[in-house]
């Protein structure tokens, strides 16, 4: 497909980092609080919380091209940042961060709040 992943060792070590932060912060999500009496109740809620998260950030479209109120969501949105942080740090050609490689690691050391 023509994508040249970025060798250099320290965004190698930052794209490492980065997929830590998100795996902790997502860990903390809101899915695993609801109520069940019975814990396999947990897999039925996650795929709709994960998928409102993906399809609400700029993992598939830029933000630049979403309506107005999703643009609004995409930017408060965790999942934006880290996506936004992984292609910077990946992508040889191109590779460049709409928020700040400071901004989107910020986010995810942030304690979440939803």
């Amino acid at each position: 497909m023509g994508v040249k992943v970025n060798p250099n060792l320290v965004y190698l070590v930052g794209v490492f980092l980065m997929v830590l932060l998100g795996a902790a912060f997502f860990s903390h999500s809101p899915h695993h609080c609801l109520p069940g009496k019975d814990p396999r109740t947990l897999h039925g809620h996650r795929p709709g919380a994960d998928h409102a998260l993906f399809f609400a950030s700029n993992s598939i479209y830029p933000i630049s091209i979403m309506p107005t109120w999703l643009q609004v969501i995409a930017k408060v949105n965790p999942l934006s940042y880290e996506v936004d942080a992984l292609r910077a740090m990946m992508l040889l050609a191109g590779g460049t961060s709409t928020f700040g490689l400071g901004v989107d690691f910020a986010v995810l050391i942030s304690p979440p709040v939803f």
